[in-house]
């Protein structure tokens, strides 16, 4: 048996009910998983980290394809893996912003390319365009389908980090949508290869985001987590020294506050609570896994670990990769984030 299931790329396979491919009906297009995920939202098993990002980037590299590169403009830092310049080095690359709509609407198109090509830069990743796309956006599709076309006979490959939305941006772009897309991370398990428009193009394995909350979290708190509408600001006024929960996920104590402004983009369905930074010490302590939830699994507050952040002196955010950021204005004397030792806390000019 060598055939391929459409949905994820894997292996179809009949010995071997928990790995990846099983079906238990011969001619069958789908494996079991990606059927149980596809009509029962059902996720049999996860796969987010089961996948090596190196082995998959290293696959891309050898290619003589035009990349399209699909970030999670919500989750923007998640995608930048430590490297992606050296990888991507003497590509044909364009980028294809997913998530749109996950953004406020008060974000002008203008700023936020403008905000992709800035971060980029930094990172010394050239491209040769953008395109913005997300559920109910205008022209996206129609967008990336020109920009297969400009692959000028070559093969084109889909890459970008799990959960980033490769697969439900293929199936847009296809007739009849046959690939598996699902909330969960690690859903197309191998190099999947479709006809588009009488090109080659390879869905791949999202590539996992190792610093991220997402890597984490008990599967039913991605429901939590991940927003699935357009998030609304939650804003706060500060002075003095203050703590916020995100959550039980991390937490923020911004020191020597002076008419600050903090707004919070992140999952509305996510808690947020504010308090004395005096306090938040006993906050934690009590009531961690309780009122603060949902919690990264196996990873207990007495072993988190802090980053201090100095101000930038200018409107900036702070990320917390996999959930949302943060964005301050006004004077503070020290940002410092208590979080998971595997998190990476991101600073960044705002975004918006």
């Amino acid at each position: 048996m060598s055939e391929r299931c459409q949905g994820c790329g894997a292996l179809l396979q009949h010995d071997r009910p928990r790995e990846a491919g099983y079906t238990p009906k011969a001619g069958s297009v789908l494996c079991q998983r990606c059927f149980r995920l596809t009509h029962y939202d059902d996720l049999q098993f996860s796969m987010r980290e089961g996948i090596d990002p190196d082995r998959i980037l290293a696959q891309i590299h050898a290619m003589d394809a035009l990349i399209l590169w699909v970030v999670d403009l919500f989750d923007f830092e998640a995608s930048l893996l430590e490297g992606m310049n050296r990888h991507l080095f003497g590509k044909d690359v364009i980028v294809v912003g997913t998530k749109r709509d996950l953004l406020p609407e008060t974000v002008g198109s203008e700023k936020l390319a403008k905000f992709v090509y800035g971060r980029l830069k930094e990172l010394g990743i050239q491209v040769k365009g953008l395109v913005v796309t997300g559920k109910n956006i205008p022209g996206g599709p129609e967008e990336v389908l020109r920009a297969i076309e400009w692959a000028k006979g070559k093969d084109v490959v889909v890459m970008g980090m799990a959960n980033a939305g490769k697969s439900t941006l293929l199936n847009a772009l296809m007739d009849k949508p046959q690939l598996t897309s699902s909330r969960y991370p690690g859903t197309t398990l191998d190099f999947n290869p479709l006809d588009i428009h009488g090109v080659t193009v390879y869905d791949t394995p999202g590539l996992t985001p190792r610093n991220s909350m997402l890597l984490h979290l008990e599967e039913e708190d991605l429901k939590t987590v991940l927003p699935a509408k357009a998030v609304k600001p939650v804003g706060f006024q500060l002075r003095g020294d203050q703590s916020f929960a995100v959550g039980g996920l991390c937490r923020i104590d911004l020191l020597g506050c002076e008419h600050v402004s903090a707004v919070f983009y992140c999952s509305n369905l996510l808690e947020l609570h504010r308090g004395r930074a005096d306090k938040a010490d006993e906050l934690w302590q009590r009531h961690y896994g309780e009122l603060l939830r949902p919690i990264p699994a196996g990873m207990p507050y007495a072993e988190w670990t802090s980053t201090v952040l100095t101000p930038l002196g200018v409107k900036e955010d702070v990320v917390i990769p996999g959930v949302g950021w943060m964005s301050l204005s006004g004077t503070c004397g020290q940002i410092r984030v208590t979080h998971p030792q595997t998190l990476e806390i991101k600073h960044r000019k705002a975004m918006i």
